[in-house]
């Protein structure tokens, strides 16, 4: 019963602290440290002589700190142990326990061994800081949740209304399908992606083998694929982007007839190109970082396998949005006193329009590397991009399809048609 207690004490101390306060590549490694500390207090445990003369106090493992034979009536000082994650803090600290007169440990008011571990604690600043880091990621969580969520459920219906109507098939229009599509599964994966997470991770711990199954290779599997799945469906709705871009590019620059037969280059564009990146990305990660959830980056290099096609992507869009507006400025300039008076304002609605038709809002961080931004700065980062990326699906069923007049008209049509059908069976009946 005590040896159980102490377990729990240690899982309520540690692990417990641990998944409100720091991620589980140190819930890991943590683990792995205090299995180590385990084991080195068993070997003293083992081979070290018990004191010849006089009561003493059996050396012990409580889970928590290793205790070495200790003369009666006195109190044993040790340091903190190792494992703890804020060990550099609290080097200096100690532990306590007091060897009764009788050689047994002192016990409390409720029947468990006296232990004070005060000096080992993480600062108070410091776990009130870690905690409202904490309370933000939620707030952040949360935020991209609703984001996925509403973006999720507009475009499956967007992408039900461009692939009913007849005349709304047409290439572009199958570009924008496609778009959806990437948004679609983008925002499944990342939830699908979250809630292996949280499964993986926010197992009851009861025991030690609770802890040991949860870090193993088995249970993590999951959390593993859905991982994969999602940065295969961030790729490939970033290569929608640059497929979209391509194609106005093709039409309002090149001016290259677009037939069905290069519609198959945008979906190998589309669909294809991530697979080269996530392949060797998940090579790499297999034999490399094949720890937990493949959700911590040890190694930013192996980062960039992911990393760079988004760049590459954005970049490039960017340089076609550039040039895509200058031709639309030159154009409207030069007609503004016969049919586009308001070209000014003609040329902010489509540059507005073409921002998430393109995925500019990435080129606003883009050289803000996630090694670069510390502080205040890494926190707005995260926030635009969580808050765009999550919304901007939304964003995109709205302008380029609900908004758009031609994807109106074909309703209101089928909704006059269902009006008359409507009234003649009224009126045959």
């Amino acid at each position: 019963m005590d040896r159980a207690q102490n377990t729990i004490a240690l899982i309520c101390l540690v692990f417990l602290k641990l998944t409100m306060v720091v991620s589980g590549k140190i819930l890991e490694e943590t683990y792995r440290k205090w299995v180590q500390y385990k084991e080195d207090c068993s070997k003293m445990i083992d081979n070290e002589p018990p004191p010849q003369v006089g009561l003493f106090c059996n050396k012990t493992f409580d889970r928590y700190a290793c205790w070495p034979d200790s003369p009666a009536g006195f109190i044993v000082n040790i340091s903190c142990p190792y494992y703890l994650p804020w060990y550099d803090k609290v080097s200096q600290g100690v532990v306590r326990r007091r060897c009764g007169s009788d050689g047994l440990w002192v016990r409390d008011d409720r029947g468990e061994v006296w232990r004070d571990m005060t000096q080992c604690e993480e600062e108070k600043e410091v776990a009130s800081h870690e905690l409202w880091v904490k309370q933000l990621m939620v707030s952040f969580r949360m935020l991209y949740t609703v984001g996925y969520s509403t973006s999720l459920s507009t475009l499956i219906m967007a992408l039900i209304i461009l692939l009913s109507f007849r005349k709304l098939h047409c290439t572009r229009n199958y570009i924008h399908a496609n778009l959806f599509l990437s948004f679609i599964l983008r925002a499944a994966a990342v939830i699908v992606k979250d809630t292996m997470l949280d499964r993986h991770w926010g197992r009851e711990i009861l025991k030690q083998d609770d802890v040991s199954e949860m870090l193993s290779h088995e249970a993590a599997i999951g959390c593993r694929v859905a991982q994969v799945i999602m940065q295969y469906c961030v790729l490939a709705n970033h290569y929608w982007f640059f497929g979209e871009a391509v194609y106005l590019y093709s039409v309002l620059i090149a001016s290259v007839f677009i037939d069905n037969n290069k519609y198959l280059s945008y979906i190998c564009l589309g669909w294809g190109t991530p697979l080269l990146f996530v392949v060797p990305w998940t090579v790499v990660k297999i034999m490399k970082e094949n720890k937990e959830c493949w959700a911590v980056n040890e190694n930013m290099n192996y980062w960039w396998i992911i990393r760079f096609p988004v760049l590459f992507a954005s970049l490039i869009n960017f340089l076609i949005f550039m040039k895509i507006l200058k031709v639309i400025f030159s154009k409207l300039r030069a007609s503004n006193q016969n049919r586009y008076p308001d070209y000014k304002l003609r040329l902010a609605k489509a540059t507005l329009t073409l921002i998430p038709l393109f995925g500019i809002h990435e080129v606003i961080f883009i050289f803000a590397t996630d090694e670069q931004t510390t502080g205040v700065l890494r926190y707005i980062k995260v926030f635009f991009t969580l808050f765009i990326s999550s919304f901007q699906g939304f964003l995109v069923a709205v302008i380029y399809c609900y908004a758009n007049k031609e994807v109106q008209t074909e309703l209101k049509r089928k909704l006059r048609s269902w009006r008359t059908e409507t009234e003649i069976v009224c009126c045959g009946q």
